[in-house]
């Protein structure tokens, strides 16, 4: 079943953002591919980077690649050898001290020639980049920084709501953004804005300065994504949006799922 929304599902971003990263990035590279071959190679390439947590602060979220459990209620003697204390000597101090959370992200560059030269790289922006005082953050503006000394293009892709919006000045209206800086006319740069309830805009890719843009549809990129990674019912359409809409749009949210659900009615023929 398709997204009950006619874009970008908000519902994506507080509850399977770093799997839509993946994915996306890794569709969008697929995508792209056909339109700049046999010159150019695209890549999909990974970052990774440890954030350091307050120990003060409740844990929302801990992520491991694996976890083996194991819970022993008491201490029995060790074969008929000795027994095992089941008291320290001394009585501890709890303390805290401070602990990482390691997050990984992908993004896509589009190299040409021999020794391979990066011509354009595309970010799909994650909470981690938008948000003031993190690495995440911090590192990402640095790799912007240096990018910007370069011959090299930036396509910025922000689905997310929430967090801090890249810089720019008079940006247009809008809940997601596209940003495309070409090193000619930089610092100058075409800035995409749309709402949340319209579809995701076909946007153009730079490439070398000797040869012309090409397309991308982020819709038909996001289409793919939802159908493959079964997001019409991997989703909880039930939990509150992070970050909340307003009364109007909750409506409007309500009404695009309302709609959704009617249709899986009729699509059903056991109703």
């Amino acid at each position: 079943m398709p997204s009950p929304f006619p874009g970008m599902d908000p519902f994506i971003e507080n509850q399977k953002w770093e799997d839509f990263h993946t994915r996306f990035v890794s569709i969008l590279a697929d995508q792209l591919m056909p339109s700049v071959r046999p010159k150019y190679v695209v890549d999909v390439e990974r970052r990774v980077y440890l954030e350091r947590i307050d120990p003060t602060l409740a844990v929302q979220t801990i992520v491991a690649d694996a976890a083996i459990y194991h819970r022993f209620d008491h201490l029995e003697d060790n074969a008929g050898g000795a027994a095992l204390l089941k008291e320290p000597s001394i009585q501890p101090k709890v303390c805290t001290i401070p602990y990482f959370e390691e997050h990984r992200e992908t993004f896509i560059t589009i190299r040409r020639g021999k020794p391979s030269e990066v011509v354009t790289v595309i970010e799909l922006l994650s909470p981690t980049n938008k948000k003031k005082g993190t690495v995440g953050r911090e590192q990402y503006l640095e790799k912007v920084y240096a990018l910007m000394k370069t011959k090299a293009s930036l396509v910025e892709l922000d689905l997310l709501r929430g967090g801090e919006r890249s810089t720019v000045s008079d940006p247009p209206p809008g809940d997601y953004f596209a940003l495309v800086s070409k090193p000619k006319p930089r610092p100058l740069a075409e800035v995409y804005g749309w709402p949340w309830r319209d579809r995701l805009p076909r946007i153009m890719i730079p490439l070398s300065p000797e040869d012309p843009d090409v397309a991308l549809d982020l819709q038909s990129v996001f289409t793919l994504v939802y159908d493959r990674a079964g997001y019409d019912y991997s989703l909880d359409y039930q939990q509150p949006l992070d970050p909340s809409f307003g009364e109007s749009e909750s409506a409007e949210v309500q009404s695009f799922l309302s709609a959704m659900q009617s249709d899986g009615v009729k699509g059903n023929p056991d109703q």
